[in-house]
């Protein structure tokens, strides 16, 4: 797929290697995944820090290599089922932060203007993903601006 403000085409990254059940040496019961999916988030961390650390940490000193194949639900499906799924998504508050960075940036450094350039290119990703939750994840009325953006990311 190519890029969205360049005209170079997109660089090709590592895939997943292909298999359809867990390893045996990963042999976690998938109510404790659920579970410790549960306390990170309760703990604040987001769905990629959640499979990062399960990856890492593990449950009970197992690594856990792949959620989705060892419980059968992503993550992000584990977070709504138990009603502890963030209230914005992960892409979209991560491109919020970083707009709200470049602004004020750009507060203090008004003539950077390839700075301005990658506001603008922030703000128009914003304004498509948001368009893209608008209706399920997001509320119909829902509208980007940088005050809605530092008010949201406040929280």
């Amino acid at each position: 797929m190519a890029r969205m403000h360049t005209r170079r085409r997109g660089s090709s990254g590592s895939d997943k290697p292909v298999a359809d059940e867990a390893p045996e040496w990963s042999d976690v019961d998938a109510a404790d995944i659920e579970a410790r999916v549960v306390e990170l988030a309760e703990q604040g961390k987001d769905p990629s820090q959640i499979g990062l650390a399960l990856r890492d940490e593990g449950v009970k000193g197992v690594p856990i290599p792949d959620v989705k194949l060892a419980t059968g639900k992503k993550v992000t499906t584990i977070l709504e089922e138990n009603d502890a799924d963030p209230e914005l998504p992960e892409d979209l508050k991560n491109l919020m932060e970083r707009a709200v960075r470049l602004r004020d940036h750009m507060e203090t450094n008004r003539q950077d203007k390839s700075n301005r350039r990658a506001l603008q290119n922030t703000e128009s990703k914003i304004r498509r993903l948001v368009a893209y939750y608008r209706g399920n994840k997001l509320d119909e009325d829902f509208t980007y601006n940088y005050d809605v953006a530092v008010e949201l990311l406040e929280e």
